[in-house]
């Protein structure tokens, strides 16, 4: 059980005694995101973060990681160097997003690191979106040299889940690379190295205003001539995903949608986003930015249920 072990706080706690603890602030979800000056306790941070499902951005959490003043372009290309690995490749920025009636997914292109870093600091010109962002703990599996600049974990989350991160990620692209509006069953620790993420969100509590549809899976291949064809993966099923882009909404085929209330929040260098789990998301960056995430299995509890029942009432009324 996440949090077992973890004492309640004292009466004489100065959570309790000192009115302008960062654990009393009540965060309002007024159109942004709270802030943190630090981390706080595995207890604390469980107690008024995780077990409400509140999102917030932590300062001073990783400013003693060696990444944050060595991971340049430069230090990587030394570091990695040749190296090959997978890099997603769309024409347009979407990977895994909806796309002419399907949900389509990116090239996943095996190149050496190099070229790849020539594409990002424009040696080479393509006109392709290339973005590394490969979700199957790819920092531990393809930059491994990587990981003593940061941590193999987030000690004070996984004690407050009693887990260590199911996956660690890295994410390297260019600004034209886009995540669509998704959620995840994870508790995301999302690090920003270098450079900004924009993250677009909205709480579970939204579902009923956001569209799902399902669609035909495929994917992106290179014709001879070099340019990208959507090929249909004849096998999968179809695939549950969310037609809408949030920063241009087409409110007249989802009217719904403007009952919904995004928060938005600029997460740069040095930051740490808290992102809970089963919150929407939609995510845009800095050309070059850099980040580093830790994804913790989300415990499957009353807040897992409470979402599957909203799920299938929000279903049930549109069959109606």
């Amino acid at each position: 059980m996440a949090g077992a072990g973890l004492r309640a706080p004292s009466p004489k706690s100065p959570i309790l005694q000192n009115p302008s603890h960062p654990c009393r602030e009540t965060p309002s979800f007024s159109g942004s995101v709270p802030y943190l000056d630090r981390p706080l306790s595995p207890l604390e941070f469980y107690r008024e973060w995780v077990s409400p499902n509140k999102p917030c951005i932590i300062r001073n959490a990783i400013g003693h990681w060696p990444a944050l003043h060595k991971w340049t372009l430069a230090y990587l290309r030394e570091v990695v160097g040749r190296k090959v690995v997978s890099v997603a490749v769309t024409p347009n920025g979407y990977a895994d997003a909806v796309f002419h009636d399907r949900f389509v997914m990116p090239e996943e292109r095996q190149m050496p690191f190099m070229d790849f870093l020539d594409i990002v600091e424009k040696k080479v010109t393509s006109p392709n979106v290339f973005y590394v962002q490969k979700q199957c703990s790819n920092l531990t599996e393809e930059f491994p040299e990587l990981i003593c600049d940061v941590q193999p974990d987030i000690p004070w989350m996984s004690e407050a889940l009693g887990k260590k991160p199911d996956a660690v990620n890295f994410w390297l692209g260019e600004s034209a690379a886009v995540t669509s509006l998704h959620k995840d069953h994870y508790e995301n620790l999302y690090c920003v190295m270098s450079g900004e993420k924009r993250f677009l969100l909205h709480p579970p509590s939204d579902r009923p205003f956001i569209p799902y549809e399902l669609y035909q899976a495929a994917t992106y291949k290179v014709s001879e001539d070099g340019s990208f064809e959507i090929v249909d993966e004849k096998t999968a099923d179809k695939v549950p995903w969310i037609p809408l882009d949030p920063l241009n909404p087409n409110l007249e085929r989802y009217p719904e949608y403007a009952q919904a209330k995004p928060l938005q929040c600029t997460v740069k260098a040095g930051e740490m986003l808290y992102l809970p789990s089963l919150w929407f998301h939609h995510v845009q960056q800095s050309h070059g930015c850099i980040a580093v995430n830790y994804w913790y299995d989300m415990d499957y509890d009353l807040k897992y249920s409470y979402y599957q029942l909203l799920d299938s009432l929000t279903k049930a009324v549109k069959v109606l």
